[in-house]
Formats: structure tokens, C-alpha cells, sequence
């Protein structure tokens, strides 16, 4: 069976055939029309159709995953949370089986992350796999026995946006940048100032503070700096390693807090493993120190929860999405 997996990303469209043994066949990418929702439906089908012409045996019908930056509505089939806005409101999976005459599945490009390394990469052979991205965004996705978990409300594994519990560990004094809204006025009883305000309109998301730009902020914040000095997480953990004590304890905090909303994903799911990726993955620390840290939020004597860095990378959306079919 020829598998074809599309990352229909803001920037780019990206291709993969993958073999019977996942052999990867093919890769190809353009750029995404942008704010063109009609040119995107014709690059993607594009795409497919001279994959199957270059790889295709015998004239087989390739299959069709897709991975999105956001969500099918289980009510409408409608594209929901897509930061590609052309999608939003329009029925993708609906468009793109008509002008390719097939069965397309799509899933989030997080979802998608989790299948690829719960099926060949860091997860494989273990039974339920929390794949996590920590990115620009943070995002997750749920996998067990092999199959991808979207749940009723198709938000399985979305624990970016849940609430980090707000103690003055987490939310120190001092002015918090807002999101969306003010940075809130100090808690009454406390000298902790109220979290942030995310863009999804809820304080304290925990996207706020692991992604990318929330590490950053978190950094100015701490050590005073304005808006403009802000330094790149990668920035941070080379001055850390050189003995920078400020990018140090940015650090830790950081990973004080992935160890504790971690801990509440072992809490409820209990996975096997938990797979990190996006561009914070490659912080290696991580893999030691959040495990040592997390213990003391989990509800068990003992955590044997493993956690991996991917296997597969910047590739495992667009892998995950041709894995959209068995």
C-alpha cells in the first residue's frame, strides 16, 4: 500500500510516500498559497497526484493522511483553531475528497507528531504514547495501541491550555507581559502577581510558559531586560552552559514547570512513554531533569512514565499523517 502523508503547514505543503515498511518513497514541498484557500486545495491534490505518478506500482490509488495546525469540527466538519486562517470555516477533508475522488483523513499536525514516533520512532512498543510539542506553540497528542486518541470533542491531548497551577513559584513578583490583556493585578493575600492573559482568552495557559516565546518572556521578566533585549531560548541554553547564572535559573525554572504539567498528564493518562518534540526538545538537559523533578507531583511511590526525545524530528508530522491509515 502506498501511504501519502501532507503537512499543510502556513508556509509550506509538504509531501511524504511512505512504503509497507514505512520506507520513506518521496519527499516534496511547496509553498502555501497564502490567504488562497482554493490554491491550496489544488497544490495539495497536486502533490498527491505526481507522488503517485513517480512512486505508484502498477497504477495504485496512493492513500491520503493530512495534518493540520488545527482542527475538524465533530459537529460541523468544519477547519477550527487554524492558524492558516484561509482553512477556517471551510470543510478541507470534504473539498479535498472531491477533487482527488478518495477517502482523505485528517488529524492536528500535533496528533500527528504523536502517531509518527508511537509507530516507528522513540515510542515504538509501547502501549500508550503522550507526544508533546514545545514549539511556538505547545500542543500534544495521545496514541494507544497504535491508534490515535481524538476524543468526543476532537481535543485529545490538548493540554497547552490548561491552567499551570498558579503559586508564586510559578508566578513570581513583578510585572508579567500580557497576552491579550492585562497582566493582572497582584493575588489578594499574596505578593504573586495574577498570570497572564493567553490569546485563547484563559490566564495561566501552560503554552504561556513552555513554548518558545514563553521561555524567552520568562527570561526578560526575571532579569529585568525590555522587550527588545530579548534573547532566543537557544540563546539562553548556551550562556546556561557556559555558567550564565540568570540563563541558569531561567532553566530550571523551566523545567520546574514541565515536570509539574507533565505530572498531571501522568496522572490522568499514565502513559508508557512521552515523546517530546518542536524546537525546545533539543534542550538534551530536559531528559534528565525533568524525570528527577516530576516525582513529586505524580500520585504513585514511583514514576516508570519514560521521557524521549523524537526520533524522526521536523519529519514526524508529515510521517504521522501518511501513518493516518493503517
Amino acid at each position: 500500500m502506498l501511504r501519502t502523508g501532507i503537512d499543510l503547514g502556513g508556509s509550506k505543503i509538504e509531501i511524504i510516500a511512505l512504503g509497507d515498511e514505512g520506507e520513506e518513497l518521496l519527499r516534496e514541498r511547496v509553498a502555501t498559497p497564502q490567504g488562497d484557500y482554493m490554491a491550496t486545495l489544488k497544490a495539495v491534490a497536486d502533490l498527491v497526484v505526481a507522488a503517485e505518478s513517480r512512486v505508484g506500482a502498477g497504477g495504485a490509488v496512493a492513500s491520503v493522511g493530512v495534518g493540520i495546525p488545527g482542527a475538524e469540527s465533530r459537529v460541523s466538519g468544519l477547519i477550527k483553531n487554524a492558524n492558516s486562517t484561509c482553512l477556517i470555516g471551510r470543510p478541507l477533508r470534504q473539498d479535498l475528497q472531491q477533487l482527488l475522488a478518495r477517502e482523505v483523513r485528517i488529524a492536528n499536525d500535533a496528533n500527528c507528531f504523536a502517531l509518527s514516533e508511537a509507530v516507528d520512532g522513540a515510542g515504538i512498543g509501547a502501549r500508550v504514547v503522550f507526544g508533546v510539542i514545545l514549539g511556538t506553540g505547545v500542543g500534544g497528542g495521545i496514541v494507544i495501541d497504535g491508534k490515535l486518541l481524538t476524543g468526543a470533542n476532537a481535543i485529545a491531548g490538548e493540554w497547552g491550555h490548561n491552567r499551570l497551577t498558579a503559586d508564586c513559584e510559578d508566578h513570581p513578583p513583578g510585572p508579567l507581559p500580557a497576552e491579550g490583556g492585562d497582566s493582572g493585578s497582584p493575588l489578594r493575600g499574596s505578593n504573586c502577581v495574577a498570570p497572564p492573559v493567553c490569546y485563547c482568552g484563559r490566564r495561566g495557559c501552560i503554552e504561556l510558559y513552555l513554548s518558545g516565546p514563553g521561555l524567552a518572556r520568562d527570561h526578560r521578566r526575571s532579569t529585568g531586560a525590555i522587550a527588545g533585549d530579548d534573547i532566543s531560548p537557544q540563546a539562553i541554553v548556551r550562556r546556561a552552559a557556559a555558567g550564565d547564572a540568570q540563563c541558569e535559573a531561567t532553566l530550571q525554572r523551566y523545567e520546574a514547570r514541565l515536570a509539574k504539567a507533565l505530572a498531571t498528564v501522568i496522572n490522568i493518562l499514565d502513559p508508557d512513554v512521552i515523546v517530546l518534540g518542536g524546537g525546545l526538545s533539543n534542550i538534551d538537559r530536559l531528559y534528565s531533569n525533568v524525570p528527577r523533578l516530576w516525582g513529586r507531583h505524580v500520585f504513585s511511590d514511583q514514576v516508570a512514565t519514560r521521557l524521549l526525545k523524537h526520533r524522526h524530528g521536523d519529519s514526524s508530522g508529515v510521517r504521522g499523517a501518511a501513518w493516518l491509515w493503517p
